[in-house]
Order: structure tokens, then sequence, then C-alpha cells
């Protein structure tokens, strides 16, 4: 791996940076959600007809970056042949990937009128975000970047990136607080305990560098510099002579504890039209359903490990020579940690205390509009807070912005055509399908018909389970189908 490469994966050049039922798109404000919604609005649950639901199994996995390129592979082609290539120009990199995974959620109607969830999930967030810089990949050195950034010497850089996961458990109770004939309102809270499993971080902050003609080759060196990083402590505990038993056991052991609350209503306007004796309980038919939610309300808590530290670069004391030196044949943490004390002009100190990630805190609107024969479209606006608490703290964040979905749904099967367009301004079509107690969904049908999308977009799969029985007193023949008819 050529030096320059080196740079880009650990921070890089140490003066130029740091290197989302959720997101379950096509179900959101559906009737059918079920447990796969309370993650979206814990009033939610209240708005499916069956006594029971229960999720065995749900993942879902989304990334956008602009800093490099997966070529020669999609979802329809084999990865053998797949090759990356970063990104060449000068411009602002951003990276982002999250993911859940859920087991055994499950919902339960007590009646009409009051319902609980509980379960378990395993979640992850990471960001990473740079100042402009510009990069080809044919670069062999640190002079050689610095060559390439020469306008950009005298602008302050830099380069922030957090990852958390944690897993968690949770409760949610949900209830109707007024009934009436023209309109309803639903409220829920979810409590959720959770074990941070795994957390990092890295900050660099540079005031760009100074040119020095030296000959026939300029010499380049740092400006004032400021770094900090830090993994979970938990990492250190896994050693090659344990067995993996143990080694999890030693992992999860060693985690830190944390709790965070979601908060949602539900406003139902009821439609007006006259049924007839042939429309059965139309309790859960709608004219407009309203949803609003804040989620995630929380941080999760990471103990760091014995190389996190806080660094200072004093101005002109490291050159692009020490940098091609430094990180020569780095292996391991410790020896990475090692290059970074060594460049420590202006002071080193260990990072010690446990720090605190803040969740994806967010608030979610969700405006939900039958059209009739089966048809709906929904609209979504999630607004991310945990970056109001400032660039002083750590957070991570949902990429989702703005999404519409129209669907054609019944009870057992339901095709979705989310079109999103998220906080990085990148605008996405994807698509998903119900067949019974399966759910199949892309994040972005590039990932299928292109060849170097796949950096771009995700998918999710799950398996739920239904009860036969409504929670109304009769069975609910809207979702019956006419003799001889077969959804």
């Amino acid at each position: 791996m050529h030096t320059i490469k080196r740079f880009i994966l650990l921070p890089l050049l140490l003066m130029f940076g740091a290197l989302h039922a959720q997101n379950f798109h096509g179900i959101q404000g559906s009737s059918f959600a079920g447990s796969l919604g309370v993650h979206n609005n814990p009033a939610s649950i209240l708005s499916t007809p069956y006594t029971w639901d229960l999720t065995l199994l749900a993942f879902q996995l989304k990334s956008s970056t602009n800093a490099f390129v997966i070529k020669n592979y999609s979802l329809l082609s084999s990865p053998a042949n797949s090759a990356y290539t970063i990104t060449g120009g000068d411009f602002s990199r951003f990276a982002n990937l999250n993911f859940n995974l859920q087991l055994l959620n499950a919902r339960i109607a007590l009646s009409r009128t009051k319902a609980i969830a509980f379960g378990a999930n395993i979640r992850g967030y990471t960001r990473v975000k740079t100042s402009e810089f510009n990069f080809v990949d044919t670069l062999h050195n640190a002079a050689d970047f610095f060559k390439q950034n020469e306008n950009q010497s005298q602008n302050p850089m830099s380069g922030d990136g957090t990852s958390s996961s944690w897993l968690e458990l949770f409760g949610t109770y949900s209830q109707t607080i007024f009934d009436n004939t023209v309109n309803r309102l639903n409220a829920g809270v979810t409590v959720k305990v959770s074990r941070g499993v795994s957390g990092a971080f890295t900050r660099v902050r540079n005031q760009g560098f100074n040119t020095i003609p030296a000959g026939g080759e300029n010499m380049y060196t740092l400006k004032q510099t400021a770094a900090s990083y830090s993994y979970s402590s938990n990492y250190d505990l896994w050693k090659d002579d344990k067995d993996t038993k143990q080694n999890m056991k030693d992992f999860l052991k060693h985690t830190q504890g944390g709790v965070s609350l979601d908060f949602g209503f539900e406003y139902i306007i009821k439609s007006q039209a006259i049924p007839s004796i042939f429309d059965g309980d139309y309790y859960y038919d709608y004219d407009w359903k309203i949803g609003a939610s804040l989620l995630d309300v929380g941080v999760s808590q990471f103990k760091p490990s014995s190389y996190s530290y806080n660094i200072g670069v004093a101005d002109g004391t490291v050159d692009d020579k020490m940098l091609d030196e430094k990180f020569q044949g780095i292996e391991s943490a410790q020896q990475f940690n090692d290059s970074m004390l060594s460049m420590a002009t202006a002071g080193a100190a260990q990072i010690q205390d446990v720090y605190r990630i803040i969740n994806p805190v967010r608030i979610v609107l969700n405006v939900d509009k039958p059209l009739g024969n089966d048809f709906y479209v929904n609209g979504e606006l999630s607004i991310n807070l945990s970056q109001l608490a400032g660039n002083k703290r750590l957070y991570v964040k949902e990429i989702n912005l703005l999404t519409v979905t129209p669907r054609w749904e019944t009870k057992r099967w339901g095709v979705y055509l989310p079109i999103i367009y998220n906080t990085e301004k990148q605008f996405w079509i994807g698509g998903a399908f119900k067949a019974g107690p399966l759910l199949f969904g892309v994040h972005n049908w590039a990932n299928i018909f292109a060849k170097d999308k796949m950096q771009n977009g995700g998918g999710y799969i799950a398996l739920v389970i239904r009860s036969f029985n409504m929670t109304s007193s009769k069975a609910d023949k809207r979702y019956d189908c006419p003799p001889g008819v077969n959804r």
C-alpha cells in the first residue's frame, strides 16, 4: 500500500481530517407495520388491527459516501470482480453507515385503546466528515499530497469521525388519549436500556501547512495541529490465546450502560363516509393519519482504550518526510499510537474518562393518506437534533431527510416505492415487496441495476408473523376477499 493511502485510512495526513421502523421505508405509516413501526413512532402500534405480531428477525443497512466508488459490482453480479477507487478531486468528503438488527420484537394489543411492545435490538451508526482537500490516485507520498493542496495551505482544515454501536432492550406502552366520531389521538412512549458495544472517534483540527523552498523540491511542514482519537476499551480484551466464547464474554462484560427514550403521537382523522352493512368493522379506517415522534433521546457510553490520546503538534515541527516515515508499515493500534505520540511536539494527554456519544436524536413527522382500492401515499420528514449539542460533543445522526412513498398494500401483499432525498443531498428511488410474513426492500434501485453505486444505498429484510385475530369484537371484513378473488 502506498504511503499516501495509509494517510487516508488513518486520519488523512493528520491535518486534513479523519479519514438509519428505522429505515424500513416502505412500511412507514402502514396499518400493517406492527412491531416494525414501533421504532419510528411508539404510538403507531395502536393503529395495527392484529391482536399481536412478532418480528422474528429484521435487518437493515444503509450507507452513503462520496469518498470512494465500488466498481464492477451490483446485487445481481458476483463480488469476485469488484474493486474500489478513491474519488479524486477538490471537495469535502463524507461517509455514513448505519444498521439495525431486530431480534424477537413483539407487539401485543391489550385492547383497542392500549398496546405494548418489547424486544431487543443491535444498532450502529458511523459518520465521517472532512473539510475540502484535493486528492488524485497517483500520489505516492506526503509531499505529493501537499503539492496538490498548495491553494489550501493557509486555510484551517478539519476532520471528524464518530462511531457508536449498542445493544438495547426496549419496552413500549401506547394508549388512546381521546376518541370521538371525528378523530382519535394515540400516544406512546418507549424506554430503552442499552450497553455500548463499540465506540470510537477521531478529531483533527489543523491550521494549514508551510511551504519551504528546498532546491528543486519544496519541503512542507504542518502548522499548529490538534488531534484526538479513541476506541472503546473492550477491544483490548480480545486475545488470540482465548476461544471465541470467552472473548465475546469479556468483550460484552466490559461495556457501559445507557438509557434512551422515544415519544410519539398519532392523530387520526376518521373517514366521514357513511358505512354500509357490508363494510364490516371500520374502526381502523382513516382519512388522514398524522404522526409526530421524538426518537433516541439519550447517549451511549464507552470507556476509552489505553491507546486514546489528545495530542498537539507545534507549528513547523513535523514535515512531509517525517509523516512518510512515521506511518510506514503500521499494523496495530499500538504502532499507530506510538507514531502519533512521537510527533506530539506540543504535548500529549491520555484520554481516561468515560466518553458519551449522543444517539441519533431526531424529530420525525409522518403523514399517511389512503387513496382507495388499497393504494396509499406516505410522506415523512426527519429532522436531526443531535448536532445541536455543538461541535465539542460527540454525536451520530440519521441521514434520512425527506421520503415520499406510494404503496399498494393488503393484508398479505404489498408493493412500495419510497422516493428518498437524504441529508447528503442524494436522491434515491427504492423499492420493497411484501409476501405474507416476508418483507424485502432496497433503499436505492441503483444497487441492483448499476455497477458503480453499491456504496450509496442498502436494503432491509424482515420476517414478521401475525395473529389471525383482530382486536375488534368481530372479524374485520375489510381484509376479506370477495368470493373468487385471490389477493
